[in-house]
């Protein structure tokens, strides 16, 4: 049985590891955001109760969709680790698990974008279409803008997701406080190092949660303001 790490040392521990698991997470819902809107966009256009139905490519997507979400992480995590070297030099670390994290992200926002989109108020995008709107001017200044309030709520469900995934990328040298919580606490028999790292990850999830919570708040806000 080894000795248990000083608070000390557990701090010094703590604060790389914390900040490597923010980088992950914030870096890999950006481009899960930027790359899983658009895709969450022609989810909705393409199917049956969009503005450009086609049942066929909307099958087609919603089940590349499905099957990439349906992964497991650490599967994922091995499965592209090629790719990831390709891009970054190495698949291990901080950096290189944003690859998978992003992989992971787009699919599940897209798929969160689109359950938003569909929840808009179908009589407020027919009352755009009978202006003569084009379908993209549509989806910007009607569709985007009703679902704003859903999509920061998904937004922060994608990185509630993520913090997840970050922590289980930590199983094969993935950096973060999930390593910290593996390496330097189950494996090295430590419960303080484990335990912190747990306390850690539950607080940063608290903490988004929080933020997410606040600025979905601040959107509607502003919308019944814009409304009134």
């Amino acid at each position: 049985m080894s000795e248990v790490t000083p608070w000390s040392e557990v701090l010094e521990l703590a604060r790389p590891a914390t900040v490597q698991t923010i980088y992950m997470v914030l870096v890999s819902t950006l481009i899960g955001v930027v790359g899983g809107l658009p895709l969450g966009v022609w989810l909705h256009m393409t199917s049956p109760v969009g503005l450009s139905p086609r049942p066929v490519l909307h099958r087609i997507i919603s089940a590349v969709v499905d099957v990439v979400r349906s992964i497991p992480f650490v599967v994922l995590l091995v499965v592209v680790a090629s790719f990831t070297r390709i891009l970054v030099g190495k698949a291990i670390g901080s950096t290189a698990t944003i690859v998978p994290l992003a992989i992971a992200a787009i699919p599940f926002f897209a798929r969160l974008a689109a359950n938003a989109l569909r929840e808009v108020n179908s009589t407020v995008v027919e009352a755009a279409v009978t202006t003569g709107a084009s379908k993209m001017r549509i989806v910007r200044t009607v569709l985007l803008s009703e679902a704003r309030a859903a999509l920061v709520g998904a937004v922060g469900v994608t990185m509630l997701a993520l913090i997840g995934y970050a922590a289980m990328a930590g199983a094969i040298g993935g950096g973060g406080l999930g390593s910290m919580a593996i390496q330097n606490g189950y494996y090295a028999y430590d419960d303080r190092v484990l335990y912190s790292a747990v306390v850690l990850l539950g607080v940063l999830a608290w903490g988004m949660q929080l933020l997410t919570d606040w600025v979905t708040k601040l959107v509607d806000r502003r919308r019944a303001l814009a409304n009134v």
